[in-house]
C-alpha cells in the first residue's frame, strides 16, 4: 500500500464504498441532517457563476451553467475544495438524442501536479427519481461530499453526475445504465470545461445505481469520448442485468429490499413508456403504497419507512404473462454488457446481496468476459451490498493510475 493510501484511506475506509450504499439500504432512504440546496445559510452567501467555466460549447460535455458551491465549500469536508454545479450536456442511452443533465464538480485546492488534476467520475447509489433527488440540489451531496472529500485529499479532480432526471427537468430511467454511463463521461468533459488544469485521465468508480454507470462508461467511452483517456472502471454490486426480478416478482420471492427496487423501476419505466400500465404490477399494500415509495424528500422519510412495512413479496405481481414480458423485454433492452469493455473493469459483489442476485452478477460478469473485457472480479460468497472495506478497489483504481496491468479473471 502506497503513503498516500496509509495517510488517506485508513481512517475512512467506511466511508468509501459504505456511505452512499447506506443510502441505497431502500430506495429514496431518508437523508436526515442536511440542508436542502435552496436553504441558504447565512453565512454562505448565494451562489455565484464561476469565471473559468467555459460557456460556449455545444457538444456533449459541454457547460451551459457553472454556479459555485458555498454550501458545500462552508461545510468541513468542503474546506479543501473548489466546487460548482454544472447544467451540461449529455445524450440519452436508448437513442442517442441530446438532453440536458447536472452535476456537480471538484478539484483541490493548491497547484495540480504536472499533466492536470487525474479524475474520478463518482456514480452515486439509488437516492430516489424524482428530479430533486439530486446530489447537487444538497449541501452535502446527500452523503457524497465524504467521497468527494476522500478523493480531492488523495489529490484527484472529481466528477460527480446527478444521472438524466435528477436535478434538471427530464425522466430519470431508473436502472437505465447506458444513459447514467454517458452523463458520467460527460461530467467528465464538464469538470475540464469548469476547472482549468484537469487532466484527460481518468477513472469510473461507482457503487450499486452508480456501478451499472460505472460498467457502462467503460464500454462505451472508447467512442463515445475518445480524447478522454479512461483507464478503467470501478463497479461495486452492479446492478448488470435485472431481468431476473420479473420472475421473482411472479413467483412472490422478492426481498423486502428487491419491493423498493422493483417499484422504482417499474415507476420509472411507466413514465417514460406509456404503454405500461402500473396497476398490471401492483396490488395491495404496493398500491396503497405507491406514491410514499417514490417521495425521495426528507420530510416524508417516516412515512417511506412505514409504507416499507406494508408491501408484501406478491405486491408487485404481473397481472398477466404479457404484463410480465413486457416489462422484461424493457429491462433486457438496458440489460449489460451491451458491448466490450473499452478498458479494464473491477467488480465487486456479495453472494447474500439482498438487492441483486448474486446469480444475475454473474452471468453478466461471464458474457462480459466472452465479448474480450478484462475483469477483475471480488466476489464474496458470504458478502452483502457492500464490500467490508475499500482497501483493494484503491488499490485497484491507484494501480491504473500508475500504469500497472490489472489482474484478469477471466
Amino acid at each position: 500500500m502506497t503513503g498516500v493510501l496509509k495517510r488517506v484511506v485508513l481512517p475512512v475506509v467506511i466511508v468509501v464504498l459504505v456511505l452512499g450504499i447506506a443510502y441505497a439500504a431502500f430506495p429514496f432512504a431518508p437523508v436526515i441532517g442536511v440542508w436542502a440546496y435552496d436553504q441558504v445559510a447565512p453565512s454562505a452567501g448565494p451562489p455565484e457563476k464561476v469565471a473559468s467555466a467555459e460557456l460556449n460549447g455545444s457538444e456533449p460535455g459541454s457547460v451551459l451553467q457553472a454556479t459555485t458551491l458555498p454550501l458545500v465549500t462552508r461545510k468541513w469536508e468542503g474546506r479543501g475544495l473548489q466546487a460548482a454545479r454544472v447544467v451540461y450536456r449529455s445524450t440519452s442511452g436508448d437513442d442517442m438524442s441530446p438532453t440536458i443533465v447536472s452535476g456537480s464538480v471538484f478539484v483541490p485546492n493548491g497547484n495540480a501536479p504536472d499533466g492536470g488534476w487525474p479524475v474520478v467520475s463518482l456514480g452515486h447509489a439509488t437516492l430516489g427519481i424524482d428530479t430533486p433527488c439530486a446530489p447537487s440540489l444538497d449541501a452535502g451531496l446527500l452523503g457524497f461530499l465524504r467521497y468527494v472529500n476522500v478523493f480531492t485529499g488523495m489529490g484527484y479532480a472529481v466528477a460527480l453526475a446527478d444521472f438524466q432526471g435528477l436535478g434538471a427537468k427530464g425522466i430519470h430511467p431508473y436502472s437505465d445504465s447506458r444513459t447514467a454511463g454517458l452523463n458520467m463521461i460527460d461530467a467528465v468533459r464538464a469538470l475540464r470545461h469548469t476547472f482549468p488544469d484537469v487532466s484527460d485521465r481518468w477513472v469510473a468508480f461507482g457503487d450499486s445505481q452508480g456501478a451499472g454507470a460505472s460498467w457502462a462508461a467503460d464500454e462505451q467511452a472508447k467512442d463515445y469520448a475518445p480524447e478522454l483517456k479512461l483507464l478503467g472502471a470501478l463497479a461495486a454490486s452492479p446492478p448488470a442485468d435485472m431481468t431476473g426480478i420479473v420472475k421473482k416478482a411472479q413467483d412472490g420471492t422478492l426481498t423486502s429490499e428487491q419491493r423498493g427496487v422493483i417499484q422504482a423501476i417499474i415507476e420509472s419505466l411507466a413514465r417514460l413508456h406509456p404503454d405500461l400500465n402500473r396497476d398490471d404490477f401492483r396490488t395491495a399494500g404496493a398500491k396503497h403504497y405507491w406514491n410514499v415509495l417514490t417521495d425521495c424528500s426528507p420530510a416524508n422519510a417516516y412515512a417511506r419507512s412505514q409504507a416499507v412495512g406494508g408491501v408484501g413479496p406478491r405486491d408487485f405481481a404481473p397481472k398477466t404473462p404479457a404484463a410480465a414480458d413486457r416489462l422484461r423485454e424493457l429491462l433486457t433492452n438496458w440489460a449489460l454488457p451491451q458491448k466490450p469493455l473499452s478498458e479494464p473493469l473491477y467488480v465487486y459483489y456479495g453472494g447474500k446481496d439482498p438487492f441483486i442476485d448474486a446469480a444475475w452478477t454473474t452471468a453478466a460478469i461471464q458474457r462480459a468476459c466472452a465479448l474480450g473485457g478484462s475483469i477483475t472480479i471480488q466476489y464474496d460468497p458470504d458478502g452483502g451490498h457492500n464490500p467490508s472495506d475499500a482497501l483493494d478497489a484503491i488499490q485497484w483504481m491507484t494501480d491504473r493510475f500508475e500504469g500497472k496491468p490489472a489482474k484478469n479473471d477471466c
